[in-house]
């Protein structure tokens, strides 16, 4: 007598792998769910009194919008943003570039300035930031 050869069910284990997918894409975080509201904080240090150097001043607005010592920049495109740094700085590689944003601004757009900066060769930069009892 002859027996029969073993045979492996695979209707549970396909069952099993199927339960498995559905758990996980339940349970995966998506990019727009894990947004976290933030407040920036402000700097409570003294204030130094630095002489002026020359240096070229980025504002940037709330609104994303750049200026570049004091003067509107037509728009946010990269390459327009470099030629009023390359302006502003006079085709100097060693002097400092103040970055002044709103508390506000999209985090894009300072990155925005300080790569159009950076890639000018202006490597120096610091951050502006206003104490609580001084006002804005």
């Amino acid at each position: 007598r002859r027996s029969n050869p073993p045979e492996i069910n695979l209707t549970a284990l396909i069952d099993v792998v199927f339960l498995l997918l559905i758990f996980f894409m339940v349970s995966t975080t998506f990019k727009e769910d894990a947004r976290i509201s933030l407040q920036l904080p402000e700097a409570q240090g003294d204030g130094e009194s630095v002489e002026q150097v020359e240096s070229v001043t980025i504002v940037i607005d709330r609104a994303g919008t750049f200026y570049v010592d004091d003067r509107q920049v037509v728009d946010t495109d990269v390459d327009t943003l470099k030629t009023a740094i390359a302006g502003a700085a006079g085709g100097e590689t060693d002097i400092p570039v103040i970055l002044k944003a709103d508390a506000r601004t999209p985090h894009q757009s300072v990155i925005t300035a300080m790569d159009a900066a950076s890639r000018l060769g202006l490597v120096r930069f610091s951050f502006a930031a206003s104490r609580p009892d001084a006002g804005q």
